[in-house]
């Protein structure tokens, strides 16, 4: 029923939920100030709980995943966990991140909010990954290279070009079963190569596109109490067939980072399976989205510092493998200690999207970069005029 396992590379994401602004008719971009809403917030509340807490507990999961990872092999257990998140917490990222980009066009603000809070934490990150991994790995070749992304860094690459397609996409008759078509296509072509990681842009493709197509009553709809109740059942048939499935097939699949050929099956299995998933991963989406809660948390201010948690726990999640942590303690292995390192991972990554961190790493997250770009003449004329 499922393709043959292959050797899979193990790095998969999650990445910064929404880079937008994020009120429920969103008008402009913004580097983690976003105002998230599924309906209209009222006057003088300014962010929205809901996506918010929808960020936070994502990227919680994302640090959770990366700890699972080392465990899978000897685990069937962590294996099914491992491939149930994986079916739905970088989608739900993508989907938020397409939502809060309907407005995005070409106009010079949101172009310079996509180039500092894009572009140049790719450009830093990816910089530093590679000395990291020059120094911790013992690896002094690395080559530092823009166009082959590591690790985390590929969501900002593919947030980049989604962002720049929107426009694109708001003017075709047909937007999501063209970016479902683009998906199958690109998990059958082994020629994209590595560059860029377009391989994964355009079969997460379909999810940027639906929440570009999302409206504030979509995410009401999944709110309500029978979705809620509903996705109970669900997520425990999902656990019990990655449980069953485990042994049977390559998580590699849902990293969407390599082609059906690739991943030594055929064509036609990779266009089924890139369908499969898709349906998995919607469904699962809906379902997470129903438990988020839609009020103000404890850790609802920790929404706005998910790429912060993101791009910095990635550090951690490389250097313990590096350094042979799950090596050198075997009682990671144990169920207590699963237990432990799911706790440790959500303790440091939510750790990383505190204030205070978001204060130091500002300058590389966050950038204004005034001194970059051209002043638009028209601003200066207006200056002069009110002053």
């Amino acid at each position: 029923m499922f393709p043959a396992a292959a050797t899979p590379r193990r790095e998969l994401p999650p990445a910064r939920a929404a880079e937008g602004s994020d009120r429920a008719e969103p008008t402009e971009q913004s580097s983690g100030t976003a105002q998230a809403t599924a309906a209209p917030a009222p006057k003088g509340e300014g962010r929205n709980a809901f996506f918010d807490n929808a960020k936070y507990l994502a990227i919680v999961l994302v640090a959770m995943g990366h700890a699972w990872e080392p465990l899978t092999d000897g685990s069937r257990a962590a294996e099914a966990f491992y491939m149930t998140v994986y079916t739905f917490h970088m989608p739900a990222f993508i989907i938020i991140s397409g939502y809060f980009s309907r407005s995005f066009d070409m106009r010079k603000d949101r172009l310079q909010r996509l180039v500092t809070g894009v572009a140049v934490p790719y450009i830093l990150f990816e910089t530093a990954y590679a000395f990291f991994k020059r120094w911790a790995d013992d690896d002094p070749g690395h080559p530092v290279s823009l166009l082959d992304p590591w690790f985390l860094t590929w969501f900002l690459v593919a947030l980049f070009i989604w962002r720049l397609t929107t426009p694109l996409w708001k003017v075709v008759r047909w937007p999501i079963p063209l970016a479902v078509a683009i998906a199958v296509m690109a998990s059958v072509s082994p020629d994209i190569g590595d560059d860029l990681d377009l391989q994964r842009v355009l079969q997460f493709l379909p999810f940027f596109v639906l929440g570009l197509s999302l409206r504030p009553e979509h995410f009401k709809m999944v709110q309500r109490r029978a979705v809620r109740i509903a996705s109970l059942p669900v997520f425990a048939s999902a656990l019990l067939m990655a449980y069953w499935a485990a042994p049977r097939m390559s998580s590699a699949w849902f990293y969407h980072r390599d082609s059906a050929q690739e991943l030594g099956t055929t064509w036609w299995i990779g266009a089924i399976m890139t369908l499969a998933l898709f349906g998995c991963s919607i469904v699962m989406v809906a379902c997470f989205f129903s438990w988020v809660p839609t009020r103000r948390t404890w850790f609802t201010v920790l929404g706005a510092g998910t790429l912060y948690g993101y791009l910095l726990h990635g550090f951690l999640a490389k250097g313990s493998r590096f350094w042979g942590w799950f090596d050198d303690y075997a009682w990671l292995h144990t169920p207590l200690g699963e237990i432990a390192v799911t706790l440790i991972a959500g303790g440091i990554v939510t750790a990383l999207c505190t204030p205070p961190v978001r204060r130091v790493f500002r300058f590389a997250m966050e950038p204004t970069m005034a001194w970059a770009f051209r002043k638009d003449p028209a601003d200066a004329a207006r200056a002069r005029v009110s002053a």
